[in-house]
Parts: C-alpha cells; sequence; structure tokens
C-alpha cells in the first residue's frame, strides 16, 4: 500500500509513529516547515528511517504552519493508494483538501483531537467547508468524533485510533513499589515525602498558574515538579510571593532522565485551560501513575478510568491534591492496562486497518 501523509513539522512523537506505520506500508510524509517556532533547539525529529521525508516550500505563515503550492503535484491517485492530511487548518492543508475536492479525489482526515468552541457561524460553515469533504475520518476518540461530527462528518465513516508517543517497551510491567521510589528521591535529591509530577511548558494555556495559586497551603511534605523548560519572570515572582518553596522548575531533560522523575512520582497532574490532546498524559500512564487533569485536557477525557479524575480547570488543586495523596491510591495498575493499549505500534497497526476497510 502506498501512503500519502500530509502534516506540518516532524516533530519526534511523529516521525516514530512515521516510522512505525512505514513498516507496514509504502509512506510519504509531506511537512510543511521543518520546526516551530516555539519548540526548544533540543526538541527534533531522529533519523527517518522506514518512509520518505519530504519538506516542502512556502511561506511561513504561523507557529508551525506554511503556504506551500508544491504540495498540488503530489495529490495524484495514480501514485498513492491513500492521502491522508493531518493538518487540514494549515493554509497548505487547506490548499490539498480543496485541489482533492475539486479533483473528486477522496481523502481521510487525521486529527489528534478535538474540542467544539463557541464560534460564528461564518467560522463554523469554514470549518465545515473543509471537514466535511473528507472520505474518511481518523479519530482519537469520543470528543474528536463529536468534533468531527459537529462540522459534517458522516458517523459511519469515522474510525477511532489510540493516539500516543508511547511505544510498548516503555510501559513498564508492573507498577514501582515504594522502596524503589523512596531510594529513586534519595538519588534525584528530592527532599519531600509525596511527589506531584506535571510536565509541559510555561505558558498560560497550560495552567501553571491555577496550580500554583491553589496550592499556597500544600502541605510541604508533598513537593511539586514540573518539567517543563525555563520559567518566565511571572511564575518565578508567583512562586517567591506565595512562598511555593516545595515547587521545583525542572529543565527539558531526555526521557531516560525524565523516567527517574516518572518513577519517583505518586501523582501526574495536568492543570491545562486547554489541550487538544496532551501526550504527557499517556506518558505518565506508561510509568504507573494515577493522572488528574481538566474536562479540557482531550486525552485526560478519553484516558482516564478509574486511574484518576477529570476536574474543572478553576479547581482547588492542592486540595484535590492532598485528598489523592491521603488516599495512596493503587489505581497505578489500571494506568499501566490503559497505556498498554496506547502505543505506538498499536497507533500504526490501527491505522492500516482503518485504511484498509473501504
Amino acid at each position: 500500500m502506498n501512503i500519502l501523509f500530509l502534516t506540518n513539522v516532524p516533530s519526534p512523537y511523529r516521525v516514530d509513529f512515521f516510522n512505525e506505520l512505514g513498516k507496514q506500508c509504502d509512506l510519504t510524509v509531506l511537512f510543511e516547515t521543518h520546526s516551530a517556532k516555539s519548540r526548544d533547539s533540543k526538541w527534533k525529529a531522529e533519523e527517518f528511517k522506514n518512509f520518505k521525508g519530504v519538506f516542502l516550500k512556502g511561506i511561513r505563515c504561523g507557529e508551525a504552519e506554511a503556504l506551500c503550492p508544491g504540495v498540488l503535484k503530489y495529490l495524484n491517485r495514480r501514485h498513492f493508494d491513500c492521502i491522508i492530511v493531518g493538518m487540514y487548518s494549515s493554509p497548505t492543508g487547506m490548499l490539498a483538501i480543496e485541489a482533492m475536492r475539486l479533483k473528486k479525489i477522496p481523502f481521510n482526515l487525521n486529527s489528534d483531537g478535538g474540542i467544539v468552541k463557541e464560534e460564528s457561524e461564518i467560522k463554523r460553515k469554514f470549518k465545515q467547508h473543509f471537514i466535511a469533504v473528507a472520505s474518511k475520518w481518523l479519530s482519537t476518540g469520543r470528543g474528536t468524533t463529536e468534533y468531527f461530527k459537529y462540522y459534517g462528518a458522516n458517523p459511519k465513516r469515522i474510525f477511532v485510533y489510540p493516539f500516543t508517543s508511547v511505544f510498548e517497551k516503555d510501559v513498564l510491567k508492573s507498577p514501582v513499589n515504594e522502596m524503589e521510589k523512596k531510594l529513586l528521591r534519595e538519588k534525584l535529591d528530592i527532599p519531600e515525602e509525596q511527589v506531584v509530577l506535571s510536565g509541559g511548558q510555561f505558558i498560560p494555556r497550560k495552567g501553571y498558574d491555577l496550580l500554583m495559586k491553589s496550592c499556597e497551603g500544600l502541605d510541604k511534605n508533598i513537593g511539586v515538579y514540573i518539567v517543563g523548560g525555563e520559567p518566565t519572570e511571572e511564575y518565578m515572582s508567583l512562586k517567591d510571593k506565595l512562598h511555593l518553596t516545595n515547587f521545583h522548575f525542572l529543565p527539558f531533560m531526555k526521557h531516560e532522565n525524565l523516567a527517574d522523575y516518572y518513577k519517583a512520582a505518586d501523582l501526574f497532574v495536568l492543570p491545562t485551560r486547554e489541550d487538544i490532546w496532551g501526550l504527557v498524559i499517556n506518558e505518565a500512564m506508561a510509568f504507573g501513575l494515577p493522572v488528574l487533569t481538566t474536562n479540557k485536557c482531550v486525552a485526560g477525557v478519553e484516558m482516564i478510568d478509574g486511574n484518576g479524575a477529570v476536574y474543572p480547570v478553576d479547581v482547588n488543586w492542592g486540595q484535590v491534591i492532598e485528598e489523592w495523596i491521603k488516599k495512596n491510591d493503587k489505581s497505578c495498575r489500571k494506568s499501566l492496562d490503559i497505556a498498554s493499549y496506547y502505543t505506538i505500534e498499536n497507533m500504526a497497526r490501527v491505522h492500516i486497518e482503518i485504511l484498509l476497510n473501504r
């Protein structure tokens, strides 16, 4: 099977997926740009091993999008059995969709996630114009499926796949015991008795200001460790103002180093105001952690099932963290069970099954 996949940038998790998918088909991936503007220089893709990667030339139009007219020469049904558009909201994605609509070329629309928001009728119609014309839709779950349906997708042609950045080998076989956690905390110089971990950029959307403000009275024996690069002056000032001596900001780190923090933690928290997915949820579950997040995190809504909880954005995080710590919750086995389905290998396998399902 010859597959053409259009996306924006070669982020590491996408390259991992494409390398896995390329084991099962002849895969060509078109990238709009080389990288996203806001990403750390260490955030880069590994080698393209099992697929042909093509960087289109064009005019950059946003954070990670560009207008690349060169995409048009690839849209030929004689060369590819399946075409997948992964960035339908970018200028290149819209150009490709419009061209395929006019030429009556069938294509599949892939989405990492989707949240229906209040918007004008004109904007809704504009989105519907590009989303509804696909022949098949690849969804990450219930929320994304409702999003597709809202914009005119045929419910009978929507297929769900497990979205992730985690390999099978990265999912622990069993939960980390208390003795191992204690030894890891000593190794990492963690002074607190319990550890709450989080991960993400220090930007307003991630909600770390909400987490900090609601944790002013958090028990000092509970340490909160946020891995997300260099915090801005705003976050540093807020930490000092609230005397959050048990809050620690950690730099971006490689997977093998971050793994020790996941294993040393008791709980994972993502206080996001909005995440179209939230891959850190997958990663936390792969290490057997119970997860707390908001109802604006698609990954949390899809993956949390007895192994954590989903709250409104304005919840008192300090209170719910202490409640979960006191529970000494044993739901980590459930996190591992769920994570074992959400693997890159399974993500690629399900994609092939969907594409073969005519």
